[in-house]
């Protein structure tokens, strides 16, 4: 089976830019913290002197690693997933996070300098927030993955990337809906929202948080549950990540491995683009939540296509007849692969991991890793009601436009679906807003490395104003320097109480970069 991510490999196209766990303002972490009111603090560096930031004297400080420019690792400490960053990912340092206290001494030091402080786990912020000029605090070794021993849910550490909390929870009957990317670190997935293949059946990842542990702007480490700093908890459910404070570690609530999982790939012509996504969407609002999909319009190296994709909780007999009123509706496709998988073998394809181990399936920026970097730049937006005729013409041409717009790009205009246990939910009851959405768009090109070539900007906005007349809002976890009213797309009618979440627990505004959430709304 191909999935998405094999298929724009094999196109010379777009690699990671279709994960749809990416993250925004990533960060993580785990530790053992105090709960309720009381939360501890680090000790006090000694005062630091008037002149340069002590970069040495925090280093000692650290029982983690402070990375340095000229020292070794540092080449390799400063990238970000996303190689069309790699000119501007200069950090004064690195701080290696190995326990939650390290995490303290690095604000308690920004704190106290002024050095801008930027958080990091998995490094895929899709605007490069995961980066700064100053002291970047990366929580990625603490990373551990602990299943609870009655099997009903998991701690795990912030730095935790995907593959490893699909791996460690699977070997133990337990799952946890979360994204595809097997790089995203755990936190800023969560932070965002989260949504994946699964997520129809068991709700977004935010959905499934219990508590998040992590280290507010004054120093302090503190547990949010929903009786225990329960506005900072509802915000941290889809506030986006770097906005409240730096995640050590989460607990989650946890589900049974199902028996059966099935798992289906639908290919048509790139002609047939309108007809089949018309058909898709048609056919969303009538699925069981068992069964998540997406359509993908995809361009690149030469190729282009229409595939529907998609993970069902039960049979491949089920499957086929769920898909029957699909195919009525858009017609045969030009092939098609249903097969079943276990649990853990399923996210691995969906990862586009399929016969690697899980070792193998980590960048090759990590020992044993042998996935690549990606170079890439999207937007997104979300679809409230099924498209009509100059809609569904809008997307399909907005594809072809790429030809002229983006020459020698991959290009994609992927649609994830909604609904089910994610629309269930309130949209006041998280911090994240977009709960009446059919489908969410995400639309990307992507590009063999490093800067930005001319084309892809131009057309991403092109596709997107195509788009607009018929969507609404845009998801913070594929955050985009380019939007203007950016804290409405992402937060709507949440943003007033993010804003006042924010000036509660960080109102000298430490936790800061270009898409923050602020802790006063403009006047």
């Amino acid at each position: 089976m191909f999935d998405r991510r094999q298929f724009l490999r094999g196109a010379g196209a777009l690699g990671a830019s279709v994960c749809s766990a990416a993250l925004s303002g990533t960060l993580g972490g785990c530790g053992g913290p105090t709960r309720g009111t009381t939360a501890t603090t680090a000790t006090p560096a000694t005062t630091l002197p008037v002149g340069p930031p002590d970069y040495a004297g925090l280093a000692k400080q650290l029982t983690g690693a402070l990375v340095r420019p000229g020292d070794p690792a540092y080449d390799s400490a400063r990238l970000l997933y996303n190689e069309r960053f790699d000119s501007v990912s200069a950090p004064a340092a690195i701080a290696r996070c190995a326990t939650p206290s390290d995490v303290q001494r690095c604000v308690d030091f920004a704190r106290r300098t002024g050095v801008p402080l930027a958080a990091r786990s998995g490094g895929h912020s899709y605007g490069g927030y995961s980066t700064g000029p100053g002291l970047v605090v990366d929580v990625s070794p603490l990373a551990t993955v602990a299943p609870h021993p009655n099997g009903s849910g998991a701690t795990i550490g912030a730095g935790a990337q995907l593959i490893d909390v699909y791996q460690a929870l699977g070997s133990h009957g337990a799952l946890l809906p979360a994204g595809s990317c097997p790089t995203v670190g755990i936190a800023g997935l969560t932070l965002g929202g989260g949504i994946g293949v699964l997520d129809r059946l068991y709700g977004l990842t935010c959905d499934n948080l219990s508590s998040v542990t992590l280290v507010t702007a004054d120093g302090r480490l503190v547990v949010a549950d929903p009786t225990t700093h329960a506005e900072l908890f509802w915000a941290c459910r889809g506030g986006g990540g770097g906005n409240f404070g730096i995640a050590t570690s989460f607990e989650f609530t946890t589900h049974p491995v199902p028996d059966d999982l099935a798992l289906f790939t639908l290919d048509w012509p790139v002609s047939a683009a309108p007809e089949v996504l018309g058909a898709w969407q048609g056919w969303l609002p009538g699925l069981p939540d068992e069964l998540w999909s997406n359509c993908q319009l995809l361009a690149g190296g030469g190729s282009a296509v229409v595939r529907v994709s998609g993970v069902l909780v039960g049979t491949t007999t089920t499957l086929d007849a769920l898909l029957a009123p699909l195919l009525t509706s858009a017609g045969a496709p030009a092939s098609r692969f249903v097969g079943s998988a276990g649990y853990v073998e399923a996210m691995f394809i969906e990862a586009g991991c399929q016969g690697l181990s899980p070792a193998a399936c980590h960048l090759t920026t990590t020992p044993g890793g042998t996935l690549p970097r990606s170079a890439f730049a999207a937007k997104s937006t979300f679809v409230t009601q099924p498209f009509g005729s100059a809609a569904l013409s809008a997307a399909a041409e907005a594809l072809h436009a790429a030809a002229d717009l983006a020459p020698g790009l991959g290009v994609a205009l992927l649609f994830d679906a909604y609904g089910g246990a994610i629309n269930r939910v309130p949209p006041e009851a998280t911090a994240f807003v977009h709960r009446d959405a059919l489908c969410g768009i995400q639309m990307s090109a992507s590009w063999g490395s490093g800067p930005e070539p001319p084309g892809a900007s131009a057309w991403l906005a092109s596709a997107a104003a195509a788009l607009a007349p018929f969507t609404t809002g845009a998801y913070q976890n594929y955050i985009d320097p380019t939007l203007t009213d950016w804290a409405r797309a992402y937060y709507g009618a949440n943003l007033e109480r993010l804003v006042a979440v924010k000036r509660a627990v960080d109102p000298d505004d430490l936790f800061h970069f270009a898409q923050s959430i602020p802790s006063a709304l403009p006047a």
